[in-house]
């Protein structure tokens, strides 16, 4: 199959998974465009194979060696995977990156809570602020501001999502709003559960949520003002997209149970407008301070691999999550050799 082919795969990926990038990539110039096209396609169909599938260790697993063979220069004999593997030679992608992405779906598979805001945005900076930071090494931006603005962008991204999406995420047993927000409220979260109900309190945690989204994105703001002038556009689009998710929840009296919240093609037409011009104003506005504050401690990991001071080594805390997926895969393959020699 040819490079352009494969490409096409990848962009057909993300117009049907991920209708809000599809939007906002429109406005990257093509050099950034088509890799970035690339990554979101790999990591979506890596979140849907674990979110949806039937099998989501074995998802992340084989992840895992999806990776290790294009690190390798051995893809499997897929587009994605081929496209995926030029790309990181073509930008030198360090592997704590993508690692990082593995690490977050395995917590997806350990089914694991999440019991403070610190733990939420740990949890996001896996699945979301470093795919920001892989989009930041793309445009060639490598420097600890900009990739910290880049992280904050991706933190309040996935909160919106998260705000978006607790009806649904409740539906297949998971709860991403901190759990110490539900004792605080004096809500059971395993009754909510069983029942998810759009109750004041539940209400409120989702507003308290987006509120950290919106801190989130006027801290990104100078970051995306100081990217590579023709990939402003682009990242202004995916901020006001985001965004605007966050507006519609609200719109809803923040519930997000009965229903989820759509933005519609003119909105997010206006928001590329708007996104333009946000861009071409930033060329004779003055820096922001806020540009130079620090990462998040949530984030730092990924700004010291993107900077090039990232371990050689995976982490000690991905080689746990592998090695617990491992076993438990193992025990699964176990208990199923049992079943079919006693029905033999």
């Amino acid at each position: 199959m040819s490079a352009e082919s494969d490409l096409a795969e990848c962009r057909a990926a993300i117009r049907t998974g991920s209708l809000s990038f599809h939007a906002a990539s429109k406005l990257l110039p093509a050099k950034v465009r088509d890799p970035s096209l690339v990554l979101y396609a790999f990591c979506r169909l890596a979140d849907d194979a674990v979110d949806e599938g039937k099998a989501p260790v074995q998802a992340v697993l084989h992840l895992q060696e999806r990776l290790d063979r294009a690190y390798a220069g051995q893809p499997f004999n897929a587009p994605i995977d081929r496209c995926f593997t030029r790309m990181i030679e073509a930008h030198a992608l360090p592997r704590a990156l993508p690692d990082a992405l593995l690490e977050g779906l395995a917590w997806d598979a350990q089914e694991r809570q999440y019991h403070s805001l610190s733990d939420v945005l740990a949890y996001s900076a896996r699945v979301a602020a470093v795919v920001g930071v892989m989009m930041c090494v793309l445009m060639g931006v490598r420097d600890r501001h900009r990739l910290a603005r880049a992280c904050d962008l991706g933190l309040a991204m996935q909160l919106t999502n998260i705000a978006r999406d607790v009806g649904a995420d409740a539906a297949l047993g998971r709860i991403y709003l901190p759990r110490d927000w539900f004792a605080a409220a004096g809500v059971n979260a395993q009754t909510f559960l069983q029942r998810p109900t759009a109750t004041p309190e539940i209400r409120a945690m989702t507003a308290r949520l987006l509120q950290q989204a919106d801190r989130l994105y006027l801290r990104a703001e100078p970051g995306i003002a100081d990217l590579p002038l023709a990939c402003r556009p682009g990242i202004f689009a995916a901020r006001h997209i985001y965004a605007g998710i966050g507006r519609a929840v609200r719109a809803r009296g923040y519930d997000s149970v009965t229903g989820r919240a759509h933005t519609g093609r003119a909105r997010k037409l206006g928001w590329l407008a708007l996104s333009g011009l946000r861009a071409g104003l930033s060329t004779i506005q003055p820096r922001m301070a806020t540009l130079y504050a620090v990462p998040a401690p949530e984030v730092a990991f990924l700004v010291d691999a993107a900077a090039g001071h990232a371990p050689a080594s995976r982490s000690d805390t991905l080689i746990d999550a592998l090695t617990r997926l491992r076993a438990q895969d193992l025990q699964r393959r176990n208990a199923q050799i049992g079943l079919d020699q006693r029905s033999a």
